[in-house]
């Protein structure tokens, strides 16, 4: 007994199993059916990852609004949460723009 890859959700099954036991695929169906399938999950993942790229971006640009609030530097409180919000914007913006660039070379 091997573990494999679900065509359609793309989680680990046995390859005895008729169906998966996730999102109930028929292994045994059309392998047009699996290549469609495939596309679907890749078009997903691609989203997902385009979805978390914008709030990256926003996090970044809602870091820089809130430091530079009122047309000078910040004070207080602003100055660490808005330092914070634009460093961890940048390095998630950063690492979701890797995980696009190896996600379309796998496909």
């Amino acid at each position: 007994m091997a573990l494999i890859h679900c065509a359609g959700c793309g989680k680990r099954i046995s390859d005895k199993a008729p169906t998966c036991p996730h999102c109930q695929y028929a292994r045994d169906s059309d392998p047009e059916v699996a290549e469609r399938a495939g596309r679907i999950r890749a078009i997903r993942h691609n989203q997902t990852l385009m979805t978390h790229s914008f709030i990256a971006l926003l996090l970044f640009v809602g870091g820089f609004a809130l430091w530079w609030w009122g047309g000078e530097a910040a004070e207080g409180w602003r100055e660490p949460v808005g330092t914070g919000a634009m460093a961890l914007g940048f390095v998630f913006y950063l690492v979701t723009r890797v995980r696009i660039i190896l996600a379309r070379r796998r496909a």
